[in-house]
């Protein structure tokens, strides 16, 4: 599938928003987390500005963007539609949850709560919306869901490991990144093994419905020119270039990240601040890596058209 750089910007960044959003919505009522107005207000603008920043550069992949509100009436059969009702929804306890805090000095748990629910419903619409995908077997199992959550609460929890700090020193925080980052990169490294190791579910033959009379292979492409489902749907990465991505991701997006994670749980100061920020970089610029590479390694049904073997 062609890696559309609109769609990877909206799915890391508002999942970084939405994984820090759901943490304060639960950590904050249990006074886990500074009751400090200031702290409430940077960790909420920071979530908000992800998740709206996030859903603004979706808008962007879309052909006619002024119809963009039309994909709301379809939420009875579309997980695209329930994405988009789910996080227009969850603005209304957020600003809730925000005012109160901020400007009330109140942390309302039922706001909270509503928040923290609404976020993780949004992502695991935006998981089912590929995880729903017959056509594309490397989206349709049971990894796609669980890696969209953790890595969403991974991205978050980094996030909040690095506004944290200049509240005073926060080792629970920075445990759960830690917690949160080897969880994200084993349900990563799971997804990877599994996409390597699976059985084609189509080939040419069964497409084509001739695989009875033997192999079946392209005698003539159906087009002399690219066209609209070779660009989107017939996107190939070499395999080298692949396991090289792989790599980088897993060293620098978690394994680095997790390290740095340790950090504040040693020093605290500075140290600990740069730490934080470094880790958060580091996390994000892995999960935007991997999530390129979740385009970029799906293989289509259709291509089977137009010579490939076997998705």
């Amino acid at each position: 599938m062609h890696p559309a750089l609109s769609v990877i910007v909206f799915s890391t960044a508002s999942g970084a928003g939405y994984g820090l959003l759901a943490l304060l919505g639960i950590l904050a009522p249990l006074h886990v987390l500074p009751d400090d107005r200031r702290f409430g207000f940077v960790a909420l603008a920071l979530a908000l500005a992800a998740i709206t920043g996030g859903l603004l550069a979706s808008l962007f992949h879309l052909g006619h963007r002024e119809r963009a509100w039309r994909a709301l009436s379809q939420w009875r059969s579309s997980w695209l539609s329930r994405e988009g009702v789910a996080a227009i929804a969850t603005y209304l306890p957020a600003a809730a949850f925000g005012l109160l805090w901020v400007f009330l000095g109140r942390v309302s748990a039922m706001a909270g709560v509503l928040a923290a629910l609404g976020a993780v419903v949004t992502v695991c619409c935006t998981a089912m919306i590929y995880r729903s995908l017959k056509p594309i077997p490397r989206w349709h199992n049971g990894w796609v869901l669980p890696n969209y959550l953790l890595a969403a609460l991974m991205s978050g929890t980094l996030c909040l490991a690095l506004v944290v700090q200049p509240f005073g020193p926060q080792p629970g925080i920075s445990a759960l990144a830690v917690a949160a980052v080897a969880m994200a990169a084993i349900a990563k490294v799971g997804y990877w093994r599994f996409i390597d190791g699976e059985t084609p579910t189509a080939t040419a033959g069964s497409a084509t419905g001739l695989g009875h009379l033997g192999e079946v292979r392209l005698f003539e492409a159906p087009h002399t020119s690219q066209n609209y489902l070779l660009k989107e749907m017939g996107f190939a990465i070499a395999r080298k270039h692949s396991i090289k991505l792989r790599r980088i991701a897993l060293v620098a997006g978690y394994g680095l990240a997790f390290l740095l994670s340790l950090v504040p749980l040693l020093v605290s100061g500075w140290p600990a601040l740069i730490a934080a920020f470094v880790a958060a970089l580091l996390g994000l610029s892995g999960i935007f890596v991997e999530r390129w590479l979740f385009f970029a390694e799906a293989k289509h049904a259709v291509t089977l058209y137009y010579g490939r073997s076997a998705v």
